[in-house]
């Protein structure tokens, strides 16, 4: 390992059972530039540079070498994909912070400058707030925070623009290069090819395992041809309006507002898609709708009907009709019961199906959005990103929602999976008259998909005359 290296992997193979994750995989980290591992989901890009940090799945069988530099070896940080999965929920981001620089031998200024790089000095009250209260964005970059507080030298991101809006994931591609130019180095996975272009020195494309490509961006990403994604076509008028909300102001547990008089109103077979900055309140409003904030007031119609504020009080019928699919889907599956089990539980306990039968139905609809059911027969560790965020729709769908909210779902997916969600979702809006909230920082699927765009700043809807942040017009839900 030269001088410049602060990670090398060579000759990596990684093996559970009779299958191959990683075959033969070599890559380089080095000091004051950033790596960037692309490919289609479960191409291998997790297991590689998990690698880094001596982690395999359950029963790996490991062959080749992973070596950092130094004595003892280059401090490794991860911030994955799905920040919230190594965040203490019982503990306040501000405490968070303070023991770990404590622990390293950090204090207040060293947090200070850990918020300063990560852009989150400037939210108000963050620091009082449980990892559960900040957006995906933010704890995204307060993972980050926790990486530099450890004085981590090799920092492994994984999907880290997943869930934030285009503003938000050019500062960060302007912080990796500060972070680059201070001497890191970093390991970047991403679906993003904006982001690798800006960001990456290095590019290693990943296909069934095996490194295919590596060189600079323009050279490895070529750009192929743009998958189809269905067009949004213009809703019946007359189709009745399945969700109707007035006056909907939600809170902390705190006391802070997040959203503010919020009025919207979805007709059968419509798409409106929710944007607006990371932190805005946009999941707060899907989780409100889903029965998963009850701490709102205002109200919330479902076909006529008031729809109660927490789950725990709907019963079978309303709990099927509004189902949401959230952004990070690792978390909405149990760790060690297969995820095909986990789909056609829902279509027992919400449609009263015979586990047979839901079985035979899961498998059907897990291939029609693109996943193979031997491979959601294994537990949730062994499958990708993007395979999961297919799983967690196809548990939504197979109840038979009348209301989906779909919070970033394709945020991290690389371009034929996107498209091929997409077009799931347009076909069960136009065919079975699904009524859709669809959250998402994404411009393609924004167009592709919906009829109607609200922006949400501040915990306030904007009205019709708002700029749309991907350039167009917005134009506000009626009521």
């Amino acid at each position: 390992m030269n001088g410049s290296e602060l990670a090398a992997v060579d000759g990596l193979r990684v093996r559970v059972g009779a299958r191959v994750l990683v075959d033969g995989v070599s890559l380089r980290v080095r000091a004051g530039r950033v790596t960037a591992l692309v490919g289609p989901s479960g191409s291998g890009k997790t297991t590689t540079a998990l690698a880094l940090l001596g982690a395999y799945p359950e029963g790996a069988r490991v062959s080749g070498t992973v070596s950092l530099a130094g004595a003892g070896g280059a401090p490794v940080g991860h911030v994955p994909q799905h920040p919230g999965t190594v965040l203490n929920p019982a503990r306040r981001a501000g405490v968070l912070l303070r023991d770990l620089a404590r622990v390293h031998g950090g204090g207040p200024a060293a947090v200070r400058r850990a918020l300063h790089d990560t852009e989150l000095s400037e939210v108000d009250g963050l620091l009082r707030r449980y990892p559960h209260q900040l957006s995906g964005g933010q704890q995204q970059r307060l993972v980050l925070a926790q990486a530099l507080l450890t004085g981590a030298r090799v920092i492994v991101a994984d999907e880290p623009t997943t869930g934030q809006d285009p503003a938000t994931a050019s500062r960060l591609a302007a912080l990796f290069r500060r972070l680059a130019a201070r001497g890191t180095g970093l390991l970047l996975l991403s679906h993003d090819l904006a982001l690798v272009r800006e960001s990456a020195d290095e590019v290693v494309l990943l296909a069934d395992g095996r490194a295919v490509r590596t060189g600079p961006p323009d050279e490895v990403l070529r750009a192929p041809a743009r998958p189809a994604v269905p067009s949004a076509p213009t809703s019946a008028p007359a189709a009745p309006v399945r969700l109707d909300v007035t006056g909907l102001t939600a809170r902390h547990p705190g006391g802070a507002v997040v959203l503010r008089e919020v009025g919207l109103s979805l007709r059968a077979g419509e798409c409106l898609a929710l944007t607006g900055r990371t932190g805005s309140g946009k999941t707060t409003l899907g989780r409100c709708l889903a029965g998963l904030h009850p701490r709102h007031e205002g109200t919330v119609l479902l076909d006529g009907e008031p729809l109660p504020r927490s789950v725990r009080q709907r019963g079978r019928r309303r709990l099927a009709a509004v189902q949401y699919v959230f952004q990070d889907a690792r978390s909405a599956f149990a760790d060690h019961r297969p995820v095909l089990d986990q789909v056609a539980r829902a279509a027992v306990r919400l449609r009263g199906r015979t586990p047979s039968a839901a079985g035979a139905e899961s498998e059907a609809l897990l291939a029609a959005l693109g996943l193979d059911p031997a491979k959601a027969a294994r537990p949730p560790g062994g499958l990708s990103g993007g395979e999961l965020q297919r799983a967690a729709l196809a548990r939504a769908l197979i109840v038979g929602p009348t209301v989906l909210v779909c919070d970033e779902i394709t945020a991290g997916l690389d371009a034929d999976t996107r498209a091929s969600i997409l077009a799931h979702l347009a076909d069960r809006r136009d065919r079975a008259g699904l009524a859709l909230l669809f959250v998402s920082h994404d411009p393609a699927a924004v167009d592709a998909l919906a009829d109607r765009v609200a922006t949400l700043a501040d915990g306030r809807l904007h009205p019709a005359s708002t700029a749309h942040p991907f350039g167009r017009q917005d134009t506000a839900p009626p009521g």
